[in-house]
């Protein structure tokens, strides 16, 4: 669950930095909740070409934070302010 909730965060960040299958299985997998085989004739692609396509976009989503670091920075953020004020920035933004 928490690997889960790693990556959909990730995926709010750098989904603009994905191609347009990568973030159709993306979706279909931790939103839709649809198994491999269900994205796989969904998409008239094999079932191993859709694991392959996640593992792939997992990489690149750790790729991107560890250069980026969107996601720790923003929890840093969030961590030195009060959670009013958190809320009161995330708002405006």
């Amino acid at each position: 669950m928490e690997e889960i909730v790693y990556y959909t965060n990730l995926f709010d960040y750098y989904c603009n930095l994905l191609s347009s299958k990568e973030i159709e299985y993306f979706k279909d997998y931790y939103f839709e909740n649809l198994s491999l085989q269900e994205i796989a004739d969904n998409h008239n692609v094999s079932r191993n070409a859709i694991s392959k396509s996640l593992k792939t976009t997992k990489e690149k989503l750790d790729y991107y934070e560890s250069n980026l670091k969107l996601s720790s920075k923003k929890n840093k953020i969030k961590k030195l302010l009060s959670e009013e004020d958190y809320l009161k920035i995330e708002k405006y933004i």
